[in-house]
C-alpha cells in the first residue's frame, strides 16, 4: 500500500519548518491557526457541496483537499497523522 499521506505529511512539516517563498502551505503556516482552520472550514462545506451535487471525480478532489488542509492543521498545533490514527483505532475496539 502507498504511503501517500505520510509523504504529504513530511512535505508539509518540512514546509513549515523551511517556509520556502512561493509555497502554498507555507504561507498557510504564515497566516496562522485561525486561517488554516478557516480553510478547513470551507474545504468540508465544498466536500459536503460535492458529495450532494456532483460527480464521484469531483468528491474525491474535494476530499482530498480537505484532507490535506487537515493535515496542515494538524502539523500547525504540533500533532501528526498517527494521532488521529490512535483515536480512531481506540474508536474501533
Amino acid at each position: 500500500m502507498d504511503d501517500t499521506i505520510g509523504k504529504l505529511e513530511t512535505t508539509i512539516v518540512e514546509r513549515k519548518r523551511a517556509a520556502p517563498s512561493g509555497s502554498y502551505t507555507a504561507s498557510l503556516f504564515a497566516a496562522g491557526l485561525p486561517r488554516i482552520a478557516q480553510k478547513v472550514g470551507e474545504e468540508g462545506v465544498e466536500t459536503v457541496v460535492a458529495a450532494l451535487s456532483q460527480d464521484n471525480d469531483r468528491l474525491a478532489a474535494e476530499m482530498a483537499d480537505l484532507i490535506y488542509h487537515c493535515l496542515v492543521l494538524l502539523a500547525a498545533r504540533d500533532m501528526c497523522w498517527k494521532d488521529v490514527e490512535q483515536e480512531l483505532a481506540r474508536r474501533f475496539k
